[in-house]
């Protein structure tokens, strides 16, 4: 693995750039000069200058501290969906691929998830409750179970059919350790690119959520409301919208450059053929 990871230096990029992601959030109250939430009429619509890198908002706010801070909420949402979708969603698939009368009912329940778009699925959910950084993680997570489900369940179809499996059966062991000892590990591999990919998705429809008003509340900086506030100011400060989208861009192409190194490394088939 590691020498795949080695002929795939844009793997390495997207695990570095992720990874001072992770630290700015963390280091947020450090890195940012001022508070993201303090207002100042005086100073509103500042050009970027030695005393506001990225300049101010229409209210006086700082965009940098208000930048640096938005990569809170969108890791936040990244990988608690990407953690909680590929739990249940390897949860569910592998009871569902291995037992063939549970399978007709799941999938059609899966089929229907898929069938709404998954922006309006999440707007719909969280219109029934209030914004919340919470809500907006369940919503998302319900939106992505389906698609790791399918995937866990084809996995699941083929591995039930090896020979070790059937010998495993015929020894009388019983479910859950066949699907725990012989078949899960099978799905790690599999399982790990399609979080990566997730993740990437998450954030992107936290941002979209956000930005139309339906994700992180106001009083929470995130880069989707952020961009959002600055859709009416584009012609008079395009950086209030430029260096929130350039910081999402960044991180969702990050996770997806780790991603593509991960199945590269992964997967047997591309290793040998390279």
């Amino acid at each position: 693995m590691k020498d795949a990871f080695r002929r795939h230096p844009t793997a390495i990029v997207g695990f570095i750039v992720l990874l001072l992601m992770v630290l700015m959030a963390i280091m947020a109250p450090y890195l940012g000069t001022t508070d993201p939430l303090s207002v100042v009429p005086t100073r509103r619509l500042k050009p970027p200058s030695e005393q506001f890198w990225f300049g101010t908002d229409m209210l006086g706010r700082d965009i940098y501290s208000r930048v640096i801070y938005g990569s809170r909420p969108s890791l936040i949402v990244g990988i608690s969906v990407a953690l909680l979708a590929t739990g249940f969603g390897l949860a569910i698939g592998l009871v569902t691929g291995y037992l063939r009368w549970l399978d007709a009912i799941m999938m059609r329940v899966m089929d229907g998830l898929m069938s709404i778009p998954s922006v309006l699925l999440a707007i719909a959910l969280i219109s029934l409750t209030k914004a919340s950084l919470e809500n907006v993680v369940i919503a998302i997570t319900i939106t992505e179970i389906p698609r790791v489900v399918r995937l866990v369940r084809s996995l699941v179809l083929t591995l039930r059919e090896q020979p070790y499996v059937e010998a495993a059966i015929a020894s009388g062991t019983r479910l859950p350790a066949i699907l725990i000892r012989h078949i899960l590990p099978n799905t790690i591999a599999p399982l790990l690119v399609q979080a990566t990919y997730i993740c990437a998705s998450a954030m992107i429809t936290e941002a979209i959520l956000s930005f139309i008003g339906a994700g992180t509340p106001p009083n929470i900086p995130s880069w989707g409301n952020i961009m959002a506030e600055a859709r009416s100011l584009i012609q008079v400060a395009p950086t209030i919208l430029l260096f929130p989208g350039i910081f999402l861009s960044a991180t969702v192409l990050s996770v997806n450059l780790l991603g593509d190194g991960m199945r590269d490394a992964l997967d047997p088939r591309l290793a040998r053929r390279m």
